[in-house]
């Protein structure tokens, strides 16, 4: 029981030395791997083009239809 209880009393320090990091930088919580651009994929739907045209496509045909 008592390692369970230290383990939690480690787990809930190390969250709160965080917690005290974020409030004092004041920075946004980002990742260190580069994102999607590391990739090759310079946008978020840069692998679905033919739905996104597929998609503008419906779109004119709505704004024909209200007009």
């Amino acid at each position: 029981m008592s390692v369970y209880l230290i383990a939690c009393s480690v787990y809930l320090l190390v969250i709160a030395c965080m917690l005290i990091g974020y409030v004092i930088q004041r920075k946004i919580i980002t990742g260190s791997c580069g994102g999607l651009a590391s990739i090759g994929i310079e946008m978020k739907c840069d692998y679905c083009s033919d739905q996104c045209d597929a998609r503008k496509h419906r779109e004119a045909l709505t704004i024909k239809k209200v007009e």
